[in-house]
């Protein structure tokens, strides 16, 4: 395998081994701080970081057209994807949250058949059905509990954080070939600083009182590792291959946050939710036989 393909591949499994730990990272930064302190948290320790090395963009130039697509970038993530992730977080185990994150490259392959007129083949839309059936059944068949209160209200803002997903791949894959992929990232982290920042002034928000090692250490492990880290691999491999190629690498992320929930928080699927997973990488599965084709 070149190089030029197997770098971006290495890039783009790290980065979903990355997001599939921070699921677990999440689930112990909200024990002890509100989820509004840890989601700006994440994202002012990315910022900080970022500006360390921004002098290497000084001479970058902007183009006016790209102004309006990357503001809606920002928009879908990290703003909105990350208030839908936290609810999710708050409401279903990791492991669930992991596994709805597989119909992601479906999703990606509709919006591509709708907004780049990519065609899209009959057995993407027939896995499409089996993934959205088997998220339904797993998210149907969660007890709640201590760390899942709600796991069925959970999946579905986890469902609504990959439509999020699906527009900033898509717009992110326009302008990878126009700005580096550090540079977007780091655009990413301040944004998300700004939007969430008058959340923190909320009266529904409960500033720290105390302060937790632990929690505290998975904030900087978010903002660095995952929110620096993971989305600069994700766009740098986005950058190298296909929008579509590069989102079916999110197939991993489900296997990885299962191990991972089960090595570090002991969580547990049942024999239904076993089975429901399985119909959700089956429909994944199907899906990616045969891929897409542009028309000519």
């Amino acid at each position: 395998m070149k190089n030029s393909t197997l770098r971006p591949i290495l890039a783009l499994i790290t980065a979903m081994i990355l997001w599939a730990s921070s699921f677990v990272a999440l689930k112990f930064a909200i024990r002890f701080y509100d989820p509004m302190i840890v989601i700006f948290g994440r994202m002012m320790v990315a910022s900080v970081f970022f500006l360390l090395i921004a002098y290497q963009f000084k001479t970058l130039e902007w183009k006016t057209r790209d102004l309006k697509w990357i503001a809606v970038m920002v928009l879908f993530e990290p703003c909105l994807y990350f208030l839908f992730e936290i609810r999710a977080i708050e409401n279903t185990t990791a492991s669930q949250a992991g596994m709805i994150t597989a119909v992601l490259p479906l999703l990606v392959a509709i919006g591509a058949r709708i907004f780049l007129k990519e065609y899209l083949h009959w057995q993407t839309i027939a896995g499409f059905v089996i993934s959205i059936s088997g998220a339904v059944w797993l998210s149907m068949g969660g007890s709640p509990s201590q760390s899942a209160p709600n796991p069925l209200l959970g999946n579905f803002f986890e469902f609504l954080a990959m439509l999020c997903a699906t527009g900033y791949t898509l717009i992110l894959k326009r302008l990878t070939a126009f700005y580096p992929p550090l540079f977007l990232t780091g655009i990413q982290a301040i944004a998300g600083s700004l939007f969430y920042l008058p959340f923190l002034f909320l009266p529904s928000t409960t500033l720290p009182h105390e302060f937790h090692p632990i929690p505290f250490a998975a904030i900087l492990y978010l903002g660095v590792f995952i929110t620096l880290g993971a989305y600069g691999l994700y766009n740098y491999g986005v950058s190298r291959i296909s929008a579509g190629k590069a989102s079916a690498f999110v197939n991993l992320i489900p296997v990885f946050a299962v191990v991972l929930g089960w090595l570090i928080l002991s969580e547990r699927f049942t024999v239904s939710q076993y089975l429901a997973s399985g119909c959700v990488l089956i429909g994944v599965l199907i899906s990616q036989f045969n891929p897409m084709r542009v028309k000519k």
